[in-house]
């Protein structure tokens, strides 16, 4: 029987990560090309702030875009029809001669 090969426990992850702020993002600190990368840095220089944490508040911002669109189209649904109980109180509010 052969046994698996297990990566360090969950501490020992923990561990490594302690006092870092900011978690790195797989999305957009490896897709952003040399000129890019420059123009952001100059805008965080502007704002004060180091590069990653210029980018990491840019993807928060950018998070928080998405839930509101999401909440929007969550909005912009068509409220459902009565379910039968709803239709019988209905009915059930309404003179019995018509």
């Amino acid at each position: 029987m052969e046994t698996l090969d297990r990566g360090p426990a969950a501490c020992e992850k923990a561990a490594e990560n302690r006092g870092t702020d900011v978690p790195p993002t797989k999305s957009t600190a490896k897709t952003l090309t040399e000129g890019q990368r420059a123009y952001e840095a100059k805008r965080a220089a502007k704002a004060g702030m180091s590069l990653d944490k210029w980018l990491a508040g840019k993807e928060r911002e950018r998070e928080a875009e998405a839930k509101a669109k999401l909440k929007a189209v969550e909005a912009a649904k068509p409220p459902k029809p009565p379910g039968f109980f709803g239709r019988l109180l209905e009915r059930a509010q309404k003179p019995l001669g018509s």
